[in-house]
């Protein structure tokens, strides 16, 4: 073999030594990266996760208002990225505990009863207001001592949790999207989607409670939203019977 076959066989040779490392390299890091998504969500490989929403007031048949149904749509692909399968149920229908499926609970309190169950259990830091009569405080949260009303098409109100309880049945997550409107739903899923490797570097599979503001959706959609506060202590902990309101507004 002479020196210009040799260096042709060790050219190669090097070649697809670099390619397989190249390629070992993005599987390892494109696998971690999916290990760690899975872990956040608590969504293993073929896991089942919950996804439940509220029922439409059309009639007894499953109907979903246009942006909740876009925001199952963003979480559906989450699940689907994670290599899990989604279950979608009324909130009338889920009539059972936590903790051994992950479940995406999305919509108020006025309008999912499971969203209702879950504030009360999980966070008793947080009142929303509930009131079918229009008012100032209509649609409102209060969060400890402090008050964000809604502020239609200006500025609108989500919560946005993830949650998990040391249950005996089970530690997947809960998160919850709970909007002043169906579009500030959307907004808090679409936060996630697009914010999960972060808030997952944050706070690990660890709670958190985030108050979002999405700022004119009137002209913008869901797609400008802002983090107001980590409200998580304060919505974890009972709001004293006796505690002073502040109401908070848009600038």
């Amino acid at each position: 073999m002479n020196d210009d076959v040799r260096n042709i066989v060790l050219g190669v040779l090097a070649t697809g030594i670099s390619a397989a490392l190249g390629w070992f390299t993005r599987t390892h890091l494109w696998r971690r990266r999916l290990r760690r998504k899975q872990a956040f969500f608590g969504l293993p490989d073929e896991s089942e996760a919950l996804l439940v929403v509220n029922r439409g007031a059309a009639g007894p048949e499953l109907a979903v208002m246009r942006y909740d149904v876009f925001a199952l749509l963003e979480l559906a692909a989450l699940i689907k990225d994670c290599r899990a399968h989604a279950q979608v149920l009324p909130h009338d229908a889920a009539r059972q505990g936590f903790g051994e499926r992950t479940e995406f609970c999305v919509g108020g309190p006025a309008s999912n009863r499971r969203m209702a169950a879950h504030l009360a259990s999980l966070l008793p830091g947080v009142r929303m207001n509930t009131d079918a009569e229009p008012g100032p405080d209509r649609g409102a949260f209060r969060i400890g001592a402090d008050r964000h009303r809604l502020e239609p098409g200006r500025a609108e109100y989500a919560l946005l949790a993830r949650l998990t309880v040391d249950h005996s049945h089970g530690d997947r997550p809960v998160f919850l999207f709970c909007g002043q409107t169906a579009i500030t739903n959307q907004a808090a899923t679409r936060y996630l989607a697009r914010n999960h490797e972060r808030l997952s570097r944050k706070y690990g599979t660890g709670s958190f409670v985030l108050l979002l503001r999405v700022v004119n959706s009137q002209a913008y959609g869901p797609d400008v939203v802002e983090m107001v506060a980590d409200v998580t202590r304060a919505a974890q902990a009972p709001v004293p019977a006796a505690a002073p309101r502040t109401s908070h507004r848009a600038s």
